[in-house]
C-alpha cells in the first residue's frame, strides 16, 4: 500500500515537472535557461526516487521468493540416496566458469555504459557552457558594433571642432596681429 502510494506521488510529481516545464518556456529569455536547468534537475532526482523504489521492490520481491524457497526446502522430505548416484562435476564445472565469465562480461558492459553516460552527461555540461558562451559573445559583438559606431561618429564630430578651433583661434591671431601692431 505504501509502495503504491509513493509511486502515485512520484507519478504525480512528474506530470507536475511536466507542467512546470511548459512554464518555464513561457518565461522571459533571461531567465528561461535557468528555469528549463532546474526542472530538468528535478526531473533527474525524480527519476532517482523511482529507480530507488524499483530497487527496492525488487529487493523485497528477491527477499520474499528467498523466503519462500526456504520454506519449500524446509518443507521437503529427503529420502536416500539410490545407488547408481553420480554427479557429472566437469560439466557443472564449466558451466559454473561459463556463467562467471557471462556475469563478468554483463559487468564490463554496465561499466562502460556507465562511463559512456557519464562521458555524454560532461558533454552535455560543456555544451552548454559554451553555447552560452557563444550567446554572450554575439551579445557583446552587437554591444561592440554599437560602440564603434559611437566612436566614429564622435571623432567625426571632432574633427570638425577641432578644424573650427584652429580657424577660430587664427583669426583671433591674426585680429590681435592687425590691431596690436
Amino acid at each position: 500500500v505504501v509502495e503504491n502510494e509513493i509511486q502515485a506521488r512520484i507519478d504525480n510529481i512528474f506530470s507536475n515537472l511536466e507542467r512546470l516545464e511548459i512554464l518555464s518556456s513561457k518565461e522571459p529569455p533571461n531567465k528561461r535557461q535557468n528555469a528549463k536547468l532546474r526542472v530538468d534537475q528535478l526531473k533527474y532526482d525524480v527519476q532517482h526516487l523511482q529507480t530507488a523504489l524499483r530497487n527496492f521492490q525488487h529487493r523485497r520481491y528477491v527477499r520474499e521468493q528467498q523466503e519462500r524457497q526456504r520454506e519449500e526446502l524446509l518443507a521437503r522430505t529427503f529420502t536416500t540416496n539410490d545407488s547408481d548416484t553420480t554427479i557429472p562435476i566437469d560439466e557443472t564445472l564449466q558451466f559454473n566458469e561459463s556463467l562467471q565469465n557471462a556475469h563478468r562480461g554483463m559487468d564490463d558492459l554496465i561499466g562502460s555504459g556507465t562511463n559512456i553516460l557519464q562521458g555524454l552527461r560532461d558533454q552535455r555540461v560543456t555544451l552548454k557552457g559554451t553555447h552560452k558562451k557563444i550567446l554572450d559573445v554575439a551579445n557583446m559583438l552587437g554591444l561592440s558594433n554599437t560602440v564603434m559606431r559611437l566612436i566614429e561618429k564622435r571623432a567625426f564630430q571632432d574633427k570638425y571642432f577641432m578644424i573650427g578651433g584652429m580657424i577660430l583661434t587664427c583669426v583671433v591671431m591674426f585680429l590681435v596681429v592687425q590691431y596690436l601692431t
